[in-house]
């Protein structure tokens, strides 16, 4: 995983408006979840989600913002999202993805009428939301970090198709959480 300084990092990216901020290359993607131990020593273990203690009937929500991701999950200590998984995904993936996605709430500018997004939002399986980000002391920024819920078709997919490589990062995030002020993170950029 390439880093660099927390502060750095925000000098280059816009201060304000929707972006989606990751780790990337012309090939992949990085998204970040948080589960409970057993579920995330399942997923590192075989690579794959599954065990006892996953859901895979549930909606799961993906982010592709490491920073977002620590204010979600409380830099692991929320209960239930101790750990913290890094997922390579395809990029073709990501764009299916994102394809398929329906926001979580009417958009006025973006849907005819909300008899259309209703109808568009009962039959996708992708859920899309733009939220503040977050800087590491979980204040908001004016910029709005975007997270992907997924469940059925799509979730197959992610977990069959899209997803190359789970890794846990607790122990980098733990150490992160005691340099809030100007932690080192992945290195992230503007997606294009």
């Amino acid at each position: 995983m390439n880093t660099e300084n927390y502060k750095y990092q925000q000098s280059l990216l816009p201060t304000s408006g929707q972006h989606i901020i990751a780790d990337h290359t012309t090939d992949t993607l990085i998204v970040y979840q948080a589960f409970k131990p057993s579920i995330t020593e399942y997923a590192v273990k075989h690579q794959s989600f599954g065990g006892p203690d996953y859901k895979h009937g549930r909606m799961t929500w993906i982010k592709p913002n490491f920073m977002w991701m620590m204010y979600r999950a409380g830099w692991a200590t929320k209960p239930g999202q101790e750990r913290i998984l890094r997922l390579t995904i395809t990029r073709a993936g990501w764009d299916a993805i994102l394809e398929e996605a329906v926001y979580s709430s009417f958009q006025p500018d973006i849907y005819p009428s909300h008899d259309v997004w209703k109808a568009l939002l009962d039959t996708s399986s992708v859920r899309l939301q733009w939220d503040p980000d977050h800087d590491p002391h979980g204040n908001k920024l004016v910029r709005k970090a975007i997270q992907i819920g997924m469940k059925g078709s799509s979730l197959k997919a992610f977990h069959s198709e899209y997803l190359l490589k789970i890794e846990d990062i607790t122990d980098f995030v733990i150490e992160q959480r005691s340099r809030k002020d100007d932690p080192l993170v992945p290195k992230e950029r503007v997606v294009a």
